[in-house]
């Protein structure tokens, strides 16, 4: 639910009166965010421990992590406006956004739903593993 509000109400696919778009809600956005949720909080829930199992060092972000943080990025990026995107806008300018970055949103949902589907996958495996 967490990750579900961070992504979805600044890019104002949960509607909400703080954040609008000039851009309606395409239909894949809800679907992109419904399972970026998920799989984003079944990610977190790996990390979740035993407060005595904890190590005193510190730990280094694995690749799953890394992945997990890529993803939830890319998914950001697929589901918000094409124009209200400030990154955007000033890499291809506004007519850029709607032309070409626009098109490629659908493609970023979907490496973002497999790239959380391999981080996932990563620390499921390694969840097994005995660290030696």
């Amino acid at each position: 639910m967490v990750i579900a509000l961070l992504i979805g109400l600044p890019t104002d696919v949960i509607a909400n009166p703080v954040f609008g778009r000039p851009v309606p809600v395409t239909w894949w956005s809800y679907p992109t965010l419904a399972i970026t949720a998920l799989l984003g909080g079944l990610l977190v829930a790996t990390y979740v421990r035993d407060p005595s199992a904890l190590e005193s060092s510190a730990e280094e972000i694995d690749t799953p992590t890394r992945n997990g943080g890529i993803a939830g990025l890319l998914s950001f990026f697929a589901v918000g406006c094409p124009v209200c995107n400030k990154l955007v806008i000033v890499a291809v300018g506004a007519t850029g956004a709607r032309q070409w970055f626009e098109p490629v949103q659908p493609l970023l949902a979907v490496a973002s739903i497999a790239l959380l589907v391999w981080a996932l996958r990563g620390r499921l495996r390694s969840s097994a593993a005995c660290r030696i």
